[in-house]
Order: structure tokens, then C-alpha cells, then sequence
């Protein structure tokens, strides 16, 4: 099946050919098409446009990951929701778990993913986030009034439309990038935990913190966001040698940088007190081009790139002509020989072999294993107390004594993007240097949550400031790293719906830890208010919520490490693919990548096998 990026349709006809074949989702003729870049006139010149247009789409996904963090911005506009439509805590906290209930329609982007194009998936989500905030935004400016149940439907299709943006981005770039999934998960997954400072920093820089306002900026800049991402990001070929991994893990070292900038510089503005207007309106245009610095990296691989070949194009051949088809017709025969051997032993043995963890698993192979409900359980420990945090941050904040939330939301979302881009660096480093499984670092960031919980409802003064850091990084950590294991573990064919699957436990847990534990226990400490509502002032309102959610960090904790212990031996074989890796000729590299049709589909890509 083939079909094509949005971009063709505006791209000059010299470069249609290109974009035409990057598209195409089946991975058998990666090698015919990369021998087309090489025996083409301007050799060297195609591929270097190629691969400007897989970083320039990588761009765009870090900008649709800069507005897709919507979901999270719920404590923002969550008191004036409370005041308008006379709630009381539990209903507002079942709108929140509403909003979270979105993503459990999240499957149906995973279904998706192999079928629809990338940009098709992406415009969906940003229509559908369009209508879901469109309607908040109408309700909160007070331009309409809505019943109770059609604002939960509202609030579930802007939850809906940020699971069809993550999975395109997720799943084409992990694809694009496969020997560097952490980094990539650890950049893409820190700027969806700096979206939330974005848009709180923007909306209080530009509207004073006006929730109207804010929800008229999330129905429509993702639209626009998207619109642009939809015309560069596709699929794309990923590395085909070890110079090429090497050139890409120090551009994504630009990228983390950058996007370090631009978490300070939001840290910063949030302990401003009182900035005037004008000093917001050069803080929101110094932001802007901040989140448009990433567009240096392509434009300088493309630039060096251009003058490194020289316009020389007999220098540009890379092997003769006749060489390489030979070259090919025997891989090609060779290929065929091993694939009915194969087909030959399957028949005998009569049946399939079972697949093992960090081998590839469909839905129901992967569903079948202790190994994933062990992954599905823990997640739920982190992000569903984590969830519940982010969602009731407005009354928490005001049952501690704090009238302005927004400077917590903001640590949360910053500090979360520390936890995700760290942690993606620091897992990736210390698997390719001592094998160490991903899911040990789930278990660390799972004790820190359970200690900043503790802290939490113990109320010491500044608890509120810690808590919202600490929850934060982990938080993030749990995002960051739980990515790119379901991929190691479960392999990357269906590797679109095993994310959404797993991204059930958003709505789970904030059912469970926001909907029914914070919201039942806040409502039995309220006292009603004159003008109908319930409110809870001191710091026994959350401080068995807490001590509950403790518990369950550290439940989540020792599951991690039982995951840690069962896939030892997966990242042992990833540590010794990466290791022999190196030690491989580029030529011998790239005449692997090159022959075989089934690399490019599933884990034998990392040399699971020895």
C-alpha cells in the first residue's frame, strides 16, 4: 500500500519524485529507492535533500508537540469553569476525567496509524481539538450555555484530538530515527510537558490570565500548528550507517539545547512579579523565535552539506553503476533464498513460533504476556496519581492558600520537561554503554513521586513548590521512558496502537485517583458556600489523597523492577548489537541495511539477533 505526504502537492517536479518515494510506508523497497538517490545524476545532492526533509519534519513535529500538551492546561480555566456552571468538586473533577476519557478513543488513532498518512492523522486531530475547545471557549466567554453532559462530550474530543497528534508524531519519527528512540522520546515527549508553560506563559504575557482567552488559543493555534507539519512530516529512511547515527545523535544534542533555552527562559519569567506590557510583548516574541530556532539544524545540514560535494557529481559516486546492480541482484537472490528457506521450516514445524519479549509481537501476542500488564499496571501507578495532581492543582493551590495557581502549572510543565529529556539522554546512554533496561529508571522516578507525595500532604511550608517539581520530573520521566520500551519489548509494526493501548491508563487513572479518590475525599472536608458551591480551605482537604497515592508509587515501583529483572537480557543483546555496531565497516553497514526487506519493519534493525 502505497500513498504520499500533503507536501507533494505544492513541491516543484524535481523534487516530487523524492518526496514521492520517501512516502511510501513499505519499507521492501527502501533499497531500490536509496539506490535511485545514489545512480541518479545529482547523487549525492538528492540525498542530502532527502534527509534535509526528514530533520525539517522533525521540526515540525517538535512544534506540534509544543501545542499538543492542551490536555494538561485543565487547572487553568477550571475555576472559571466551577464558577459559571455552579459545580461542585466531583463534577468538575468527571469533566477533567472526561477530558482524560478522550484518550481511550485514542485506539482508534492507533488503528490508524498503519492505514492514513501522517498528515491526514495530524489535520483529524486538529479539527477535532478545533470543535472540543471551540465549544469551552464559547461556554467560558459566555457566548453560549451548555448542559453538563455536552460539555463532558466537548471535553472528550479536545482529549481525543491531542492522541492523534502525538501518535503521528511518535510513531513516524521513532521510525525515522529507530537507533535513537530515546533521545527522540526524551525531545518530543519534553516539549509536550513545556506546551502547558507555553500556553499559560503566552495567555498570561498577552490576556491576563483571561481563561477565555486561553481556550480560544487551544482551539485554534494546533489547527494552524498542524496544517504546516502536515506538509513536511512523513516517513522517511533512518540511518543506514554508523557515521549517519553518529551525525544524528549530535544533532539531536542541538535540539535537547535548545530546548533547555527555552525551559529556562520560561523558569524565568514565572518568578517576574508584576512584568508590565510591554515587557510581556517582547517576552512573547522572543519566545516565538525561540520555538522557531530548531529550523537551524536543517538548514545547516543542508548548507554543509551542499558545499561539502562541490557540485562535483563524478566525486558524488559512491560505487559504479554496474557494481552495485550486480550487488543487488545477488542480495536480491540471496534474500529470496533465506526467505523460502524460512517458509520451507514453517511448513514442517507446522506452526508459528512464539514471539519473545524484544522480538515483534502483534496486539494479541503482546496483550498475551505477563510482561506487558506488568508495563500497563506500573504506568498507571505514575501517571494516574500524576494526572491527578495536574487536574486539581487549582484547588489544591487554593486549599493551601494561594489565590494564583498558574506559577505551579508552569513548574509542573517545565519541570516535567526536564524529567523527559534527561531521562531520555541518560537511558540511551547507559544502554548503549552497559545494557542497563529502561525500566530501572521508571522504578527511581517512581520512589521520588511517592517521597514528593509524602511531603505533600505532610503541608511543610513550600511542600506546594516541591511537590509540583517533583511531580513534574517524574511525571515526565514515566512519559519518556515508557515510549521507546514498548517499542523495545513489543517492536515497531504495531507499535501505533501498543502506545495507545497503553495511554488507556490517562483516563483510567484519573477516573480512579482524580474522579472518584481526590474528588469523594475533597467533597466530605467542603463546606457549602453561599453561593452554592463546596469549598475546602487548609491542608487535611488532600492529605489523604496523598498518602494514597503514595502507596501506589510505590506499588508501581516494585513492579519496575520485576520489568527490570524479565528484560535483562533484551537490553543485554541491544548494548552487544550497538557495541558490534561499531566495530562494523560503514560499507558492510550499509550493504545490510540494503538487502534486507525485513529491517525496516520490525527489531532485527538492532541486531537482536547475534
Amino acid at each position: 500500500m502505497q500513498y504520499y505526504p500533503l507536501s507533494t502537492l505544492l513541491l516543484p517536479p524535481s523534487l516530487y519524485t523524492l518526496s514521492l518515494s520517501l512516502s511510501v510506508r513499505s519499507c521492501e523497497n527502501v533499497g531500490s529507492y536509496m539506490g535511485l538517490f545514489e545512480r541518479s545524476s545529482p547523487s549525492a545532492s538528492s540525498t542530502t535533500i532527502a534527509t534535509t526533509l526528514k530533520w525539517l519534519g522533525f521540526v515540525t513535529a517538535v512544534w506540534v508537540q509544543c501545542i499538543s500538551g492542551n490536555n494538561y492546561t485543565f487547572s487553568d480555566y477550571s475555576d472559571a469553569l466551577k464558577s459559571l456552571m455552579n459545580l461542585t468538586q466531583v463534577q468538575l473533577n468527571n469533566l477533567s476525567v472526561a477530558k482524560d476519557v478522550g484518550k481511550a478513543f485514542g485506539l482508534l488513532a492507533g488503528l490508524a496509524s498503519d492505514r492514513l498518512p501522517t498528515w491526514l492523522i495530524l489535520l483529524i486531530g486538529s479539527v477535532e481539538g478545533l470543535v472540543g475547545y471551540g465549544a469551552q471557549w464559547l461556554v467560558v466567554s459566555e457566548k453560549i450555555t451548555l448542559s453538563y453532559w455536552k460539555m463532558c462530550i466537548f471535553m472528550c474530543m479536545g482529549g481525543n484530538s491531542t492522541t492523534w497528534m502525538n501518535t503521528a508524531v511518535l510513531v513516524t519519527c521513532i521510525r525515522n530515527f529507530r537507533t535513537n528512540r530515546g533521545p527522540v522520546s526524551g525531545i518530543l515527549k519534553g516539549y509536550v510537558g513545556l506546551s502547558t508553560a507555553i500556553f499559560t506563559d503566552l495567555c498570561t504575557a498577552l490576556f491576563s490570565d483571561d481563561a477565555a482567552s486561553f481556550l480560544f488559543m487551544l482551539a485554534v493555534i494546533p489547527l494552524g500548528v498542524c496544517v504546516i507539519a502536515a506538509f513536511f512530516l512523513h516517513e522517511s529512511p533512518p540511518a543506514a550507517t554508523s557515521a549517519e547515527e553518529q551525525e544524528e545523535s549530535r544533532y539531536f544534542w542541538v535540539f535537547n539545547a535548545l530546548a533547555v533555552v527555552v525551559a529556562v527562559y520560561l523558569l524565568a519569567y514565572d518568578f517576574i512579579p508584576s512584568p508590565s506590557t510591554v515587557f510581556s510583548l517582547v517576552f512573547a516574541a522572543i519566545l516565538l523565535v525561540l520555538l522557531a530556532s530548531p529550523l537551524a539544524v536543517p538548514v545547516y545540514y543542508f548548507f554543509k552539506n551542499r558545499i561539502g560535494t562541490g557540485g562535483d557529481v563524478e566525486g558524488q559516486v559512491r560505487e559504479p553503476l554496474l557494481l552495485v546492480e550486480e550487488e543487488e541482484e545477488e542480495n536480491a537472490t540471496e534474500s529470496r533464498g533465506k526467505e523460502d528457506d524460512l517458509a520451507t521450516e514453517e511448513e514442517v514445524a507446522g506452526l508459528k513460533k512464539k514471539p519473545v519479549i524484544g522480538e515483534e509481537h502483534t496486539i494479541m501476542e503482546a496483550l498475551r504476556t505477563v510482561d506487558f500488564w506488568i508495563l500497563f499496571v506500573s504506568f498507571l501507578c505514575g501517571v494516574g496519581t500524576g494526572l491527578t495532581v495536574m487536574n486539581n492543582m487549582g484547588q489544591i493551590g487554593l486549599a493551601l492558600g494561594y489565590s494564583d495557581v498558574s506559577i505551579f502549572v508552569s513548574l509542573t510543565s517545565i519541570w516535567g520537561f526536564f524529567g523527559r529529556i534527561i531521562s531520555g539522554i541518560v537511558s540511551e546512554y547507559f544502554i548503549k554503554k552497559a545494557g542497563t533496561p529502561r525500566p530501572l529508571w521508571n522504578a527511581a522516578a517512581q520512589v521520588v513521586m511517592a517521597v514528593g507525595y509524602i511531603l505533600m500532604a505532610l503541608a511543610v511550608p513550600g511542600s506546594l513548590y516541591i511537590g509540583s517539581i517533583v511531580v513534574g520530573i517524574c511525571y515526565g520521566i514515566r512519559l519518556a521512558i515508557t515510549v521507546p520500551t514498548a517499542s523495545e519489548l513489543f517492536g515497531l509494526k504495531y507499535y501505533g496502537l501498543i502506545y495507545n493501548i497503553l495511554i488507556l491508563n490517562l483516563p483510567i487513572g484519573s477516573f480512579l485517583f482524580s474522579g472518584l479518590l481526590a474528588g469523594i475525599l475533597y467533597d466530605m472536608e467542603a463546606t457549602t458556600t453561599a453561593g452554592g458551591g463546596d469549598t475546602c480551605v487548609g491542608a487535611h482537604c488532600y492529605r489523604l489523597v496523598f498518602v494514597v497515592m503514595a502507596v501506589a508509587c510505590i506499588v508501581g515501583f516494585g513492579l519496575d523492577i520485576v520489568l527490570s529483572i524479565r528484560s535483562k537480557d533484551v537490553y543485554a543483546k541491544i548494548f552487544a548489537s550497538k557495541k558490534s555496531n561499531k566495530s562494523l565497516p560503514s560499507n558492510d553497514r550499509t550493504s545490510m541495511k540494503m538487502t534486507s526487506t525485513e529491517e525496516c519493519k520490525d527489531l532485527k534493525d538492532r541486531n537482536f539477533e547475534d
